[in-house]
């Protein structure tokens, strides 16, 4: 579909608008330089927990497939 950015899991595809492919890259690029970086704007390790379902061992995980998802999104809508 023109103007829109197909996301695929399993068996369906779901589109999504293209604007809201662009909000949501740029929503993933600052949740990405949240995690990395240092000073007071650093999400917590509490806050990355919650963000992890408890699971704050996976901080590095979750910040390099936060990091890598935002390139590729970006990528995709060149925004």
């Amino acid at each position: 579909m023109p103007g829109s950015t197909t996301l695929k899991a399993g068996h369906g595809v779901d589109p999504i608008e293209h604007t809201d492919a662009v909000r949501l890259a740029s929503v993933l690029r600052e949740l990405s330089g949240l995690l990395t970086v240092d000073g007071p704007n650093r999400l917590t390790d509490a806050q990355v927990s919650a963000l992890c379902g408890g699971q704050v061992q996976h901080r590095q995980e979750f910040t390099e497939w936060v990091d890598r998802l935002a390139r590729e999104l970006s990528r995709r809508v060149k925004a």
